[in-house]
């Protein structure tokens, strides 16, 4: 018998493999018109096939080396805001929402290491979520409402509640976690009221609580990237030309932001949150956002959230090494490099290493680390709990060490697909066992296994 569950819009047929029903590519919110927020599904007659997964957000490829170190499929379509469930059947299980990162421009749900498969087998109904990215998610238009990309995360685990009893679900028992940009998206959503009951434990990898902009600021990003275009920076104006268009003059404007991260051409929260790494991403518009996320949860925002945060242990090497970055900084680059970023040189003098190296381990600590530790100090200050946690296997490949993006397939337990030279050919699957392990226990029980953070003990599990 084949296995079909009614949600909103009809019915969906998926397929049951060892026990597991997947259900992929389910439309939450009807094909994105314009630059408006996310509206109702659009219903459809029969039985629709939830066998395959759907289109992905409109993305540039990644450039190289990074296409063949990070996965990214992409797949054309309209039908992109969608969802994908993996589920054991029974019902009353916890359920987790997988928010994927990739720079709040690159990503979606059809990422091989995001398979549910594990998660499901283990007893948790897992769903993996598409949002709007780039300009088109999250760049600032004066007559469209800013952080559509957030907007449409929020209608994903509205349509949770409302359906995942369905697959055997607890609307009731919702953990949403995400990585790099995902991660952002989670301390982000811990902070808006339209989000809140909708989930009731959080993970952050690899995120911060820190990365949101000034919509003024990032106003000017988009304000150049329509010059690009030469078409107002408004609503029709970017929709008057092709969506690759949009994608090429995004690009050309990420990567100059890249190579001179300047805040007086860019704006000064550009620059400082988005590490000159990322073009565009959540601003404070004072509709959705009225306060840095990490000022918010200091006052107690996300107290009644079990939180767990983490990091790698050497977040920037995925920049700084493939890119050849970090191998042509020189001694006198060093302290100005470290001025540009908003540092002071002479953190410099705390680390060993060549000058790469030292640039490259004080960013993971501005970039990540820090952001992590105070994030977690903000919430069990304000009477919440937090776990934390850093992940500290080394790749095989020379100078990436504990790099970014590197710690994914361990927490979905997907190793044995993995096909990336970052794992190698034998990741050791005992490390995946015991961290995905620590996932599902959060998820069941609010605890991963070790003990809370605080000030005073400053308990940080390594895995």
């Amino acid at each position: 018998m084949e296995p079909m569950v009614g949600v909103e819009g009809g019915r969906i047929r998926g397929v049951t493999t060892d026990g597991v029903t997947a259900y992929l590519g389910i439309p939450y919110a009807a094909s994105p018109v314009g630059f408006g927020p996310p509206r109702p599904v659009t219903p459809w007659d029969g039985v629709r096939d939830a066998t395959r997964l759907g289109p992905t957000a409109p993305q540039p490829p990644y450039d190289p080396p990074f296409d063949v170190l990070l996965a990214n499929p992409i797949a054309p379509g309209d039908e992109f805001l969608n969802v994908n469930v993996w589920t054991p059947g029974g019902e009353g299980l916890p359920v987790m929402v997988w928010i994927h990162g990739g720079a709040f421009r690159n990503g979606s749900n059809a990422t091989p290491a995001y398979d549910g498969t594990a998660f499901a087998r283990d007893g948790v109904v897992l769903v993996g979520i598409n949002y709007r990215l780039g300009v088109q998610g999250f760049g600032v238009v004066p007559d469209a409402p800013s952080n559509r990309g957030l907007l449409d995360q929020i209608a994903a685990l509205r349509w949770v509640r409302d359906n995942i009893t369905a697959f055997g679900g607890d609307p009731g028992q919702v953990t949403i976690f995400g990585q790099s940009a995902g991660g952002m998206s989670v301390a982000t959503l811990l902070t808006i009221p339209a989000a809140q009951g909708l989930f009731h434990r959080a993970v952050v990898q690899s995120g911060s609580a820190e990365a949101t902009a000034l919509d003024s600021d990032l106003a000017l990003v988009t304000a150049e990237v329509a010059k690009r275009l030469g078409v107002p920076a408004t609503a029709a104006g970017f929709a008057s030309v092709d969506v690759a268009e949009l994608i090429a003059a995004q690009r050309q404007v990420s990567a100059e932001l890249r190579a001179t991260p300047d805040p007086a051409r860019w704006g000064r929260t550009t620059v400082s949150a988005g590490g000159g790494i990322m073009p565009v991403f959540p601003v404070i518009d004072g509709e959705l956002i009225n306060q840095r996320p990490l000022e918010a949860i200091a006052a107690g925002a996300a107290a009644g959230v079990e939180l767990m945060a983490g990091t790698t242990r050497h977040e920037f090497n995925l920049f700084s090494v493939p890119s050849g970055l970090a191998a042509g900084i020189t001694a006198e680059m060093l302290p100005l490099l470290l001025q540009r970023a908003g540092l002071d040189p002479a953190l410099a003098l705390e680390h060993t290493g060549t000058p790469g190296e030292i640039f490259t381990a004080i960013s993971s600590n501005h970039v990540f680390t820090e952001p992590t530790i105070r994030l977690a100090e903000a919430q069990q200050a304000a009477g919440g709990t937090a776990y934390v946690y850093e992940f500290s296997w080394e790749s095989p490949l020379e100078g990436l060490g504990s790099c970014h993006a590197l710690e994914l397939p361990f927490v979905f337990d997907t190793l044995a697909t993995a096909t990336s030279p970052l794992f190698g050919p034998e990741p050791p699957q005992e490390l995946a066992d015991r961290m995905h392990k620590a996932w599902v226990d959060f998820a069941k029980t609010g605890s991963p296994g070790w003990s809370p953070y605080d000030v005073t003990a400053r308990a940080i599990q390594v895995f």
